[in-house]
């Protein structure tokens, strides 16, 4: 991001108050690469994740058997378990296109800590790879938790329609 004496390129060019200035700062992002391919390859990775909760392609259970299972044996209650549905799906797709790019990233970095919190950190760190732990680890989690970071720091970055927006405001 390109840095002028008054900070940042595009907090120098935002509204300063009111509904647009934080409508503002929310989809200001510069031109950078890096946290486009952060935003890309989270969203392509959460997607499928995401349709398989919500219209069980990929061999998932679709929304009433996600419903189900998270309201049943998970003993989530039915506003967080559609409230998860919601975001891994529609939020991996706004990170694709990086339209709010960041509330998505902090939807999914939300869905992460409380998957590693209430299933995989009991497993340990590793995948589950030879099939012997009883369930997988939390290294898959964190990574995705350092790609969201990227994404709530720096915004939706190059190729994103969080970038229309914020660069028309020049």
């Amino acid at each position: 991001m390109a840095t002028t004496t008054h900070g940042t390129e595009w907090e120098h060019h935002a509204p300063a108050t009111g509904v647009k200035g934080l409508f503002y700062r929310l989809v200001a992002t510069d031109a950078d690469a890096g946290p486009a391919i952060a935003r890309l390859v989270l969203g392509l990775v959460m997607f499928p994740h995401g349709a398989q909760k919500m219209l069980g392609w990929f061999g998932g259970h679709g929304f009433a058997g996600t419903m189900g299972f998270f309201t049943g044996p998970m003993g989530l209650p039915s506003a967080l378990a559609a409230l998860i549905i919601v975001i891994e799906f529609f939020g991996s797709l706004a990170l694709i296109l990086g339209a709010l790019s960041r509330p998505a990233a902090l939807g999914i970095a939300a869905i992460m800590i409380g998957a590693v919190a209430t299933v995989h950190a009991r497993f340990g760190f590793f995948m589950n790879w030879y099939g012997s732990a009883g369930g997988e680890g939390f290294e898959y989690h964190l990574l995705a938790l350092a790609l969201c970071a990227v994404v709530i720091l720096r915004g939706g970055g190059a190729w994103s329609v969080d970038r229309a927006l914020s660069s028309g405001r020049r």
